[in-house]
């Protein structure tokens, strides 16, 4: 990957801030940071934890350069004792996220910082960016992916994304959420995601006529041909030329895997008409794949009106995640430490939904031992421990007559630690288990979460004592 200095990759005032802890003696107090978000994008009732390798990768080669500190000896508003302690910055802290893959719900903490405030404070731009990008585009392909209903899908969004790493990286979060391959080669090299493609129409016009094109293609990749047959017309000219390539070169020598691409045009229509041109000729085995603009919601659509296609390649909506670009993660102070004891903080507004959940905390997934549905999850003070052996009340912490009594269940924590010290104690999985984790926990979720139009609520709950907690402050608001 880029060895690019990404440590000035911050909004300015982290800087300001953490020169104004030093020079008023609070860079050693302790602080507590929650990054959750607020609202599930398209509306659907669970988004994707992803982005942790990057932030875990940031963290570790964390480091001002000597011209990172001259550049902020030059704003001139930077005190030289604060840009001397910059020359040995290393991050010193604790980090608690989960893992990626995890579906999860607004207002729950889906990583915890614990450092020095100067730490905690300036990572918070880095931290977010690399987890408000990941998980919107892991969020998106599972959405799409789910839409397809088992038949694969690509992700084909390089040359629509914005920039290199909104190309590479999302390719990484999209084949987190479940697409099967990329057509991003960089992210193959890289992340091992398996990279795919085979023709543009570019190809075809380059010979003089399309059967030309076809056979030259099935003759050079006899294992991998996939040809694009809209460049003309479909049904007239490409499909037939196809199928002349594919019995002229590939069944001599008993090759039947192959497969044409519809890029344009009613898809339903020309997969259906494709389909039993190809089945005529004996090509059974031959597979229809389709892109051009595709999301979520075309995908079902052309399902449910019968369309035959083995599997998807989807570019712009998904690598954009156009239909809702921005997963609105935030970084919060929730606590501090004053004398060994922690002490809760809140954030209070007009809107009740920008009122944050204070204190250093855990979150449970209570899942039902005899379905292995999740429940709900539950927030809980750090120092709680629930005890599955006996009755655990769950209620909501807006409308709390809302209750509910649960019994035989197991309670999961979600936050993994990361960082202890500084020092990364997490075990990076590979991508392939990342995928799986992904989809096993996604089936955990009632199908009545999983709709992609009014999803039912998933809730996410506060025990009885951090319930109690934040009333209080609520109760108590803006006093120390």
């Amino acid at each position: 990957m880029s060895t690019l200095n990404t440590t000035l990759l911050c909004d300015f005032y982290e800087l300001t801030m953490a020169n104004g802890y030093f020079e008023l003696g609070k860079k050693d107090e302790i602080a507590y940071f929650d990054v959750f978000f607020r609202k599930v994008p398209d509306g659907g009732g669970f988004a994707i934890a992803a982005g942790l390798e990057q932030v875990i990768d940031y963290i570790k080669d964390l480091r001002f350069t000597a011209e990172d500190i001259e550049f902020l000896r030059s704003k001139g508003i930077f005190s030289e004792g604060f840009l001397d302690y910059l020359k040995d910055f290393r991050f010193t802290g604790d980090i608690y996220a989960v893992p990626e893959g995890t579906p999860i719900f607004p207002n729950e903490p889906m990583m915890t910082v614990r450092a020095p405030s100067v730490e905690a404070q300036f990572i918070e731009t880095f931290v977010l960016l690399c987890l408000n990008h990941q998980s919107l585009i892991a969020t998106k392909a599972n959405r799409v992916v789910r839409a397809a209903d088992g038949r694969p899908v690509m992700e084909f969004g390089s040359r629509r994304a914005q920039g290199a790493d909104g190309a590479i990286l999302g390719a990484r979060a999209a084949f987190i959420g479940g697409c099967a391959a990329t057509a991003c080669t960089i992210s193959d090299r890289d992340y091992a995601i398996p990279a795919t493609g085979t023709m543009a129409h570019s190809w075809v016009q380059m010979f003089d006529n399309e059967y030309d094109a076809f056979s030259a293609y099935c003759k050079l990749y006899p294992e991998n041909a996939t040809l694009l047959v809209d460049t003309y017309d479909v049904l007239r000219s490409g499909v037939p030329n196809a199928i002349r390539a594919f019995k002229e070169f590939l069944l001599p020598k008993g090759i039947t895997k192959c497969g044409i691409r519809l890029d344009s045009g009613d898809i339903t229509y020309l997969s259906k008409k494709a389909r039993k041109m190809l089945d005529e000729a004996g090509l059974y085995d031959c597979k229809i794949v389709v892109s051009n603009s595709l999301d979520e919601n075309i995908i079902r659509d052309i399902i449910l009106q019968g369309a035959k296609i083995d599997s998807f390649g989807v570019g712009e909506r998904l690598i954009t995640a156009k239909s809702n670009p921005v997963f609105g993660g935030v970084y919060k102070l929730v606590a501090k430490e004053e004398g060994g004891a922690i002490i809760p903080k809140i954030k209070i507004s007009e809107n009740p939904e920008k009122i944050t959940n204070p204190h250093f905390k855990k979150v449970y997934r209570i899942i039902d031992n005899e379905t292995g549905v999740a429940i709900a999850d539950l927030l809980t003070v750090y120092d709680e421990v629930i005890d599955e052996s006996k009755p655990l009340e769950l209620f909501d912490p807006v409308e709390t007559w809302k209750k509910k009594i649960v019994t035989n269940y197991t309670a999961r924590e979600l936050l993994v630690p990361i960082f202890k010290d500084g020092e990364c104690v997490y075990k990076k999985p590979h991508i392939t288990e990342i995928q799986s984790y992904c989809r096993d926990e996604v089936a955990t979720l009632w199908e009545e979460v999983k709709r992609f139009e009014n999803p039912h609520r998933y809730y996410v709950d506060l025990s009885r004592k951090l319930w109690d907690i934040k009333h209080s402050l609520l109760e108590n608001r803006g006093k120390k």
